[in-house]
């Protein structure tokens, strides 16, 4: 399949500072690709470049194989949702809705029709009457959604568009754009700082630092598999420990801690026997025991704090080299501070990151 959406080369300058370097993405029709990073790693940057509203310093945006650098906003045929919903105060949500296509000239009566349609996709054709300030926020949010998929775009770009919701409704939404995604077929660029709503929402996630793609891949990939000591960190929580390669085999290396205790630990990309390293161990993979057992890898270790978190017991452990924490399941026994168990964890549930 010919990739619809292509970045080739692009960077972007303000002045003497450089926000986006060099990037080369491509991004499938019918894809859910999210741009996750922190404040400042240039993803908002790519969203605007894409939709018109900025121009690359250097390097190529093609849309279905054509470049639209020069192509102005209004004719790229894309629909913007932003995460203040930027709706007419003055304006009715079907009105709301019906704007982008009387700019385009259409009809009454088709605008009539569109403007059902994009309203009963999201839930809302009872409230066409209504003004935004008698809506709540989850509401507008989704006059603002259904205003961007009104006229049928080609590719829909959303800016945090769920960063003013409430945890409960944020959720909800997440679910709600995932469903609409899959029944449309629409292909989606979403731009978050929010790791769970990207691991949600995504077919893919580019997680990015400063400027640059630090990873792309599923879900999935991203965070059991972190190419990069960034991604690792910035995905989730996860434990790291430091350690040097003894040796490797297949898809497997045997790392040497500090203490002299081997790990054995999945790898993703080449690494090389005596090449310093860390070890990403997420704390959810971690099972703590009293005896210590038959697992592959066992680090001896005391319980310091157990915290009980509702869902889970998140429970702190010290030993002279590697601090770590421990996910365990809400109906797990509970470790009181100063017991000594053994972490235990497979190889398959850490990985190795370049240090």
């Amino acid at each position: 399949m010919a990739e619809f959406i292509r970045f080739d080369r692009i960077t972007k300058f303000y002045g003497p500072l450089c926000v986006v370097e060099n990037l080369d993405l491509g991004i499938d029709k019918g894809e859910f690709v999210s741009l996750l990073g922190p404040s400042g790693s240039g993803k908002t940057t790519i969203l605007m470049m894409l939709a018109g509203f900025e121009q690359p310093t250097a390097g190529t945006i093609l849309l279905d194989g054509v470049a639209i650098n020069d192509v102005p906003t209004h004719k790229r045929d894309m629909g913007v949702v932003f995460q203040s919903y930027a709706l007419f105060p003055h304006m009715s949500v079907g009105e709301n809705v019906a704007f982008p296509l009387q700019m385009r000239g259409m009809g009454k009566a088709e605008i009539g029709e569109r403007v059902a349609r994009a309203l009963d996709m999201v839930q809302l054709s009872a409230l066409a009457d209504r003004r935004p300030s008698q809506l709540s926020g989850g509401q507008q949010q989704r006059v603002a959604l259904s205003r961007a998929l009104v006229f049928e775009p080609r590719v829909v770009l959303m800016d945090e568009p769920l960063g003013a919701l409430d945890k409960q409704l944020r959720e909800q939404m997440q679910l709600d754009i995932r469903d609409l995604h899959r029944r449309l077929g629409l292909t989606i660029v979403f731009v978050t700082h929010d790791q769970s709503e990207a691991l949600t929402m995504s077919d893919r996630v580019a997680v990015f630092n400063k400027g640059k793609i630090e990873q792309i891949g599923t879900p999935r990939q991203v965070y059991d598999e972190p190419a990069t000591r960034f991604v690792a960190e910035f995905i989730g929580e996860t434990n790291l420990v430091e350690g040097v390669v003894e040796t490797v085999q297949g898809e497997e290396a045997t790392v040497r801690l500090p203490s002299g205790v081997q790990i054995v630990s999945a790898i993703s990309g080449a690494v090389t026997s005596g090449q310093p390293v860390l070890l990403s161990i997420r704390p959810e993979r971690v099972d703590l025991t009293e005896t210590r057992g038959e697992a592959r890898n066992v680090l001896e270790t005391e319980v310091t704090d157990s915290v009980y978190q509702g869902d889970h017991l998140r429970v702190q452990l010290q030993n002279a080299a590697h601090p770590l924490i421990a996910k365990l399941g809400r109906k797990s026994r509970e470790f009181q501070p100063g017991t000594k168990v053994y972490a235990a964890f497979s190889a398959r549930d850490c990985r190795v990151v370049a240090s």
